[in-house]
This record gives C-alpha cells, structure tokens and sequence, in this order.
C-alpha cells in the first residue's frame, strides 16, 4: 500500500489552500480545460481506427453510385410482364458487377444479372433467378410487374452532399468502412493525448526488487498504466520519482510538452508532500481538494500548454480520482462527444449502507444481475482506501451521493460498472 495523503496547503502560484469543491464543480473545471486543449490531425483511414472524427464529414459521391441489383437473377422492363401469368423474355445479354451490360433492353427482353451488377438501361426491375425459368436464350418470368423490385437505387445509402458522419463520432470498423466506401483516404481527427506518469516516494521499489524494512512495491504505476490503456492515449511513464524537490524538477521538466501529467503520492503537506509546491513554481494549481472519498486530496492545475493531476498516494485513491477526473479529461481531450460508453444505471442493494453527508463516496461493489434490466449490487471486500485487493474483486462503484446518508438494504443506488476501465 501507498501511504494516504491529506488535504492541506501548498506553496506555488495558485496554492491548493483554497475550499473543498464538490465533486460536480471540480469536474467542470477539468472538462473546461481539457475542452479548450483539443487538437486535431489529419490521418491515413487505417490510422483512424478508434479515434475521434474532427469535422463533420459529408458524401462527396453517391453511395451507391450507381442503380444494382440485389440479387442474382434478370433484369428487364416492368411492362413486359402480364398481370397475371407467365411472359416469355428472349436473354440478350449479361451484367456482372464491374462489367455493365452496355446495349439497352427493349420490352419482351431481359438480361442475366449478378449482384451488384448496374441496372442496364430499359430495365426497372429485377426477378430473382428461383423465380424465372431458363431455356437457352428463353426465359419464363411470373407477373406481376413491379417497378423498382430488387433494385438498389443510386444514392440510397449515402447521396452526395449528405451529412455521412458527425464530428465527434468514435471511428470503428463500421465507420472506417463506410469512409472507404465513399472514397475518402484520409480524415480529421483528434490527436491522442500524450500522458506523461511518475509515481512519488522513497519507499517505493520496482517490482522485482527486494524490499528492505520500510519499503513497498510501486503498485499506482501499474494501475495507472492499465488504465491509460484502456483510455487508448500514448503514454510515457517515467518512473518513480524521490520525495526531493530537485528530483521532482527534473521529472516536470522531462514532462513538459505533454498534453496530461499525472503523478500519485505526495500531494499533503507532509515534509516530504513536494509534488505541489513544486509543480506550483510552473504550472497553476486550480483546485487541490474536493468532497470525495476516498480521494480527498487531488490536485488539479495548467501546466505550460497542458493538465496536471497530482493523484493521493493510497492505490484505491488514485484509481478513483483517476476515474472520476482524469479519464473524463482524457475523452474531452480526445473529442469524445457522448455519453460515457458504459453509462451508470440503478441497483438495488443487497446491504445497508451510511456515508457523511456533504461528500460524494464511492464503494467497490459487485453487480449481479437477477432478471433482465434488473440489478443488485453487494459491496467488495474491505473498503479502506489503502486496499487494492478489493478493487481487484470489484466490477462496479457504488455511488453514495453527498446528500445520501443512511441507506437501508433494499435501497436504490447508482451504480457504475467499470467495464474495462479497471
């Protein structure tokens, strides 16, 4: 575990002495400032792949571009069927996709035709081939006639000049496709953040180290590694830093040009708490504690041209600051538009629950689902902030809002299932 940090004061322009936010406030203070960092470049379609579209893009073709058929089987003109019984067509001809029938079908004619093939030119409709009946270069087909049958009109997915897809949207295989399908081989997006990480203490070992008395294994590099992941951004861990201000100087310097910084551990006003002190001297500190628990101290701040989130040092602390400020930072950096892909939704708790009013708490729970659209959710394990196991249990936060105080079993509750973010 990681030692737990408590709000207090900090020196450096802007200090983090100012009042508790409510999580709500400090949360649109992130987002503002992520809002107005977005930057866009233009990619390869295949680089594309789980970005976020910049501009609106609009069909610069029709799609299709031309009439096909839906199917194999004739293409002919509607007014040479009966509207009852069997017409008797002479076959001059055969349209394959890519390969159009150039001469134009006359009444009493029909042309053998592929899917996807162009309609050829005096044909309205298409029978499919179970239907019609071969005989050489004779072909029986039922009526009645019926304009438009099989055929899949020019422009019936996308016509040209229509709004394809809207800025923001997230790019997957379907998008990418429906981009190539319009010819388009490159697009805006926005850039992926880059993500400088360091974790803080000089009780803090590599994993694989031997521990000498007193010290422990980073695990908050970790954790926030698997969680930048998830996020989908580029990230640059830089190690663990010593509780020594030079130190911690020369990893913001190294982090400098990043779009996002973001440490654990010594963001309190213990003697060896420096992380905001020192990144005070550069950046400017916006807010360093909210009403959360666990979670208390975070610090929030500018950095040069990007973001700065000192994260507490105790590992449930960090993934829960990191969830609930950090990745939305990092979906308006990168452009995310829309709700969160994996929304809350309501439970019923298997257990009563109590909280102190005026702070948002978040418990590690686990969901189960009893009947279709209906939930329960039960605690994980001990839930000090210091206990990673738990969260390693867990598959949701039970959310306790900051005016919920005591809840009896059976209550409502918000819940919000992790769903790849842990």
């Amino acid at each position: 575990m990681q030692r737990e940090q408590r709000p207090g004061k900090a020196e450096g322009c802007g200090g983090h002495d100012s009042p508790t936010l409510a999580v709500a406030d400090a949360l649109a203070i992130v987002r503002e400032r992520a809002r107005a960092l977005q930057q866009t470049e233009r990619v390869a379609l295949r680089s594309a792949l789980d970005r976020v579209l910049a501009t609106e893009l609009v069909a610069p073709i029709d799609v299709p571009g031309h009439d096909n058929s839906a199917m194999d089987g004739y293409a002919l003109a509607s007014a040479s069927l009966p509207a009852e019984g069997w017409a008797t067509l002479t076959l001059v001809g055969t349209a394959w996709a890519g390969r159009p029938c150039e001469r134009e079908v006359s009444p009493g004619e029909c042309v053998r035709i592929m899917t996807g093939a162009a309609i050829p030119r005096g044909c309205d409709m298409v029978v499919m081939q179970e239907q019609a009946q071969r005989d050489g270069e004779r072909v029986r087909v039922p009526g009645p006639p019926r304009p438009g049958a099989n055929i899949r009109r020019a422009g019936e997915d996308l016509a040209a000049g229509q709004p394809a897809l809207a800025a923001g949207t997230r790019l997957g295989p379907a998008q990418l496709g429906l981009i190539a399908s319009l010819g388009i081989s490159e697009c805006d997006v926005f850039r992926r953040p880059r993500v400088c990480f360091f974790s803080t203490g000089d009780e803090l070992r590599e994993v694989g180290q031997p521990l000498e008395p007193g010290q422990i294994h980073d695990s908050n590099r970790y954790t926030l590694y698997g969680m930048l992941r998830h996020c989908g951004v580029e990230a640059t861990d830089l190690g663990v830093v010593a509780d020594d201000e030079q130190s911690l100087r020369r990893a913001f310097a190294q982090a400098a040009g990043a779009d996002l910084i973001v440490t654990s551990g010594g963001v309190s006003v213990g003697d060896a708490d420096h992380v905001a002190g020192v990144f005070g001297e550069q950046g400017r500190i916006l807010f360093g504690s909210v009403a959360l628990k666990p979670g208390r101290p975070v610090v929030f701040g500018t950095f040069g041209e990007g973001l700065f989130f000192g994260l507490p040092g105790n590992p449930v602390s960090a993934m829960a600051t990191f969830y609930l400020f950090v990745r939305p930072a990092l979906r308006q950096l990168s452009g995310e538009r829309g709700p969160e892909p994996v929304p809350s939704l309501l439970a019923t708790c298997r257990t009563a629950l109590s909280s102190r009013r005026g702070r948002l708490e978040l418990l590690r729970g686990r969901l189960l689902t009893v009947a279709p659209g209906r939930y329960e959710v039960e605690p994980a394990g001990a839930q000090g902030s210091g206990r990673l196991s738990s969260m390693a249990q867990a598959d949701c936060f039970i959310v306790i809002a900051e005016d919920q105080v005591e809840l009896p079993a059976g209550s409502e509750v918000l819940v919000q299932p992790f769903a790849g973010f842990c």
